[in-house]
């Protein structure tokens, strides 16, 4: 995602930015995730949604079995965890790796994309857990602007 005006998309030039092909010929395909249309919208709603940053970092450290991380990941559910793990295996973020034993042996483990975005995450969390002193202070006075509410 670029926020450079060269960068921008005029909607002159395409109807719908993200998977619309643009400049003729070469039919290059334009990504910009505050377009409608753009399926980048949809990987963005997979990486930063509640279980899909919490399955990502909680990867981060190296490969884990299923339930490790759902022990991890307190308060996801069995269903929620595997839908998360599978739409980030879909859009390349993480490999599933079954090993021929009795029983079958699962483990997740992060792709060099996944390994990146896990990294970026993992400030933010930091960041958040580092800030919460204030964030907890802003949210104080707020409420007590607001009556309390």
């Amino acid at each position: 995602m670029s926020t450079s005006p060269e960068s921008a998309v005029e909607p002159e030039s395409a109807e719908v930015a993200g998977d619309v092909p643009v400049g003729g010929a070469e039919q290059a395909f334009v990504v910009d995730v505050f377009a409608r249309g753009c399926t980048s919208r949809t990987v963005l709603q997979h990486v930063t949604g509640r279980w899909g940053v919490l399955a990502l970092v909680g990867l981060a450290a190296g490969p884990v079995r299923f339930n490790a991380l759902r022990r991890r990941i307190d308060g996801v559910s069995e269903k929620m965890l595997a839908q998360t793990l599978q739409a980030l295996e879909r859009d390349g973020f993480v490999l599933r790796d079954v090993q021929a034993s009795i029983p079958p042996r699962v483990e997740y483990r992060l792709t060099p994309l996944g390994e990146r975005t896990a990294e970026r995450l993992g400030g933010l969390v930091e960041l958040l857990e580092d800030s919460m002193g204030e964030v907890e202070a802003a949210q104080a006075a707020y409420d007590a602007g607001r009556g309390g509410a």
